[in-house]
């Protein structure tokens, strides 16, 4: 009997895990998702920081060091330790002041795209017939489209620069929020909570806004952080087409569009910016996986 007592009252001393240990716990079962997070953290520090930790303004030319090479190899100086360009800039610089504008970028474009595919998601679940016929096609004409040639055709229309390369890329990636949003939309609204809360007399946008959506959020969750790696590729990729930011802005895909002519020359100028876009888009992606694996029931570990 009293050993019963013992194992109850243990068993009553422990407290369920709240809902963030419990996500933590799914989270960092995926290594890679946790890379991916110590990744952007750094990232964000840098991009935070960099008028401080950066050793050169970022457009500062030095005409004594063209195409200076990193520290490490013969002819580096340690005042440039991944060497300079071709006027003279140092390119740790700007890759620390190029994380500012690469990251500004991926969260402005995903944050207007999730807003507007929210609310056309939204619209087209709850409001089906000829409305959700409408912005499903679309937004299917949309994604018939090559995504690139897409936004390059956007940004010829509106004119080069950062933020119609930001518009365009958000108008490119659009469909998918829409889409997402609409699916999870249509297997809510047939659930009780949402028939409970009809029935007590609330109206479209409270079901709309405050039952139905917090509900969607896991799915939205997942592709906004993939999305900002698609949104930083898609802009360095017009940035390199000269479609982008424009000169002397430290964009990364700026920074290769600059250095394309000095490739045999001085591999330094491209390999950095280049790894910079790759860590970028890796870490969103590696950060994606996991928090699919950690908020999908179905694939918690």
């Amino acid at each position: 009997m009293a050993s019963t007592q013992t194992i109850s009252s243990t068993g009553a001393g422990k407290a369920p895990p709240g809902p963030w240990r419990e996500f933590w716990t799914a989270f960092s079962a995926n290594r890679g998702a946790v890379i991916g997070l110590a990744t952007i953290a750094v990232l964000l520090l840098v991009a935070l920081f960099a008028p401080w930790i950066a050793p050169h303004a970022p457009n500062e030319t030095n005409s004594a060091v063209f195409l200076l090479p990193p520290a490490w190899q013969q002819g580096g100086s340690a005042s440039y330790l991944l060497g300079t360009d071709a006027i003279g800039r140092d390119i740790l610089s700007r890759l620390m002041f190029g994380a500012r504008l690469s990251l500004s970028i991926g969260v402005a474009v995903v944050a207007l795209s999730v807003v507007a595919g929210v609310v056309l998601g939204l619209v087209a679940g709850f409001f089906r017939g000829v409305l959700e016929i409408a912005i499903m096609r679309l937004m299917d004409i949309v994604l018939t489209l090559p995504s690139l040639l897409l936004a390059i055709v956007i940004v010829a229309i509106l004119g080069p620069g950062l933020v119609n390369a930001m518009l365009a890329v958000a108008i490119v990636v659009l469909p998918h929020y829409v889409r997402i949003t609409r699916a999870a939309v249509i297997a809510e609204v047939s659930r009780d909570y949402v028939t409970a809360a009809r029935v007590s007399g609330a109206g479209t946008l409270r079901l709309m806004f405050s039952e139905v959506l917090p509900n969607c959020a896991a799915p939205l969750i997942v592709q906004a952080s993939l999305g900002i790696s698609t949104a930083i590729l898609d802009a360095a990729a017009l940035g390199f087409l000269g479609l982008g930011a424009q000169p002397p802005s430290p964009e990364w895909g700026t920074m290769l569009a600059d250095a394309r002519e000095f490739v045999l020359r001085a591999w330094w100028v491209v390999t950095f910016p280049g790894l910079a876009i790759l860590a970028a888009v890796l870490a969103f992606n590696l950060l994606g996986d996991g928090l699919r694996d950690a908020l999908d029931p179905k694939l918690k570990r």
